[in-house]
């Protein structure tokens, strides 16, 4: 899967809409809840480094981990801009490595339901044990199978504008429980023509049931804390669309 290719070109593009200010905000407070208010924490999956760069602004000591090398090199580009000191790695999240441990891992914007296999899900939560101080935060989103199977699934989403335009086509397998997403992008080769790139990119995704993820959590020796509705700090509902859980290092 050649994911976030094409599409890292214009990903902060099209993804304007997503309020980061204000998922920064609610990620912060939960960090601060636990007394989390400085030091390293890890932006597991983190793109191109938007959320990286505000947890940073907030006082964090940042790294980023990604797998597509695309992205990295806009948060890289982002980070020459701002002059905020972050670590970023090329990593597979299912086999990450860092110096050290850290007081915090976030991982945001749905990161976590491209872990296709269940026992990938136990592997990241692993690694992430190893790598928190004890008694560390480790805070992360899913979408849920009520958004994939009743929102997502089976929908085209397309939106054209003057640099670029995307056709965005879902299919959900109830069954497997795995969303596919073909993304067919047109980049506007030349400012000052009518030259377009075509890109095609598949991504899946997985849908995981709020126990399933208890399990996967404990297996890798976390401690789950709580788990709200997003941007909430009430329990999940039948038609929530996402997710955050918090779970803890319980002590090395």
């Amino acid at each position: 899967m050649d994911a976030y290719t094409g599409f890292a070109e214009v990903y902060d593009l099209f993804m304007d809409n997503i309020p980061y200010e204000e998922w920064c905000e609610y990620v912060t407070g939960l960090l601060r809840e636990r007394g989390i208010r400085e030091g390293l924490v890890l932006d597991l999956g983190c793109g191109t480094g938007t959320l990286t760069e505000l947890l940073a602004k907030k006082g964090y000591d940042m790294i980023g981990v990604d797998n597509a090398e695309d992205m990295l090199e806009i948060a890289l580009e982002k980070k020459l801009k701002s002059g905020c000191d972050i670590l970023y790695l090329l990593q597979d999240m299912r086999e990450f490595e860092l110096y050290g441990t850290v007081a915090a891992v976030v991982c945001i914007c749905d990161s976590i339901n491209y872990m296709l296999e269940y026992e990938d899900l136990v592997k990241v939560f692993r690694l992430v044990n190893n790598y928190l101080d004890p008694g560390g935060v480790f805070i992360f989103d899913l979408n849920t199978e009520y958004k994939y199977r009743e929102l997502l699934g089976d929908s085209t989403i397309a939106e054209a504008r003057e640099e670029s335009s995307f056709i965005w086509e879902n299919s959900y397998d109830e069954v497997a429980r795995i969303n596919e997403y073909d993304l067919t992008l047109f980049i506007r080769e030349d400012s000052g023509r009518e030259l377009f790139r075509r890109y095609e990119e598949t991504h899946f995704q997985r849908a995981y049931s709020l126990d399933e993820v208890r399990q996967a959590l404990a297996e890798a020796g976390l401690k789950v804390e709580t788990c709200y509705n997003a941007f909430t700090r009430e329990a999940p509902r039948e038609d929530s669309e996402r997710v955050y859980f918090i779970a803890r290092e319980q002590g090395k």
